[in-house]
């Protein structure tokens, strides 16, 4: 005995068989988030000040690169995840929805290179 509609066994229609995994990689990234937010904030909360110099010598440290650089590319992940969602439920046309989502998926790989660029840039020192 099946649960399927006859509908559903004449169509094919079923599970897709991928929202789980993408609902477990957005609450993965919002714990790294979290975790990486507090760290950010704790770090910048306890330099003496906010001067660039500062701000330079701090991001030098290659721990403090590498733990931004990661902020900056989980944060667009997480980002992109989000929006994939909002795109498939409320974009109903098929070919708008693939472009909308090729056009996002650009705009976050674009904005995440700037980024861990903008990070390595300042760490290895040729952004002065």
């Amino acid at each position: 005995m099946s649960l399927r509609s006859p509908v559903g066994r004449v169509l094919g229609l079923g599970s897709a068989g991928e929202g789980v995994g993408h609902w477990w990689t957005q609450r993965v990234t919002s714990v790294a988030l979290v975790l990486l937010g507090l760290w950010f904030v704790f770090s910048l909360v306890h330099l003496p000040d906010l001067a660039y110099t500062t701000l330079v010598a701090w991001l030098a440290s290659p721990v403090n690169a590498v733990l931004l650089a990661l902020l900056v590319g989980t944060s667009l992940y997480h980002s992109l995840l989000g929006v994939q969602v909002v795109v498939e439920d409320y974009v109903s046309n098929h070919g708008t929805k693939i472009v909308t989502m090729l056009v996002l998926q650009f705009l976050h790989i674009v904005l995440g290179a700037l980024g861990i660029f903008s990070v390595l840039r300042v760490a290895f020192g040729s952004a002065q």
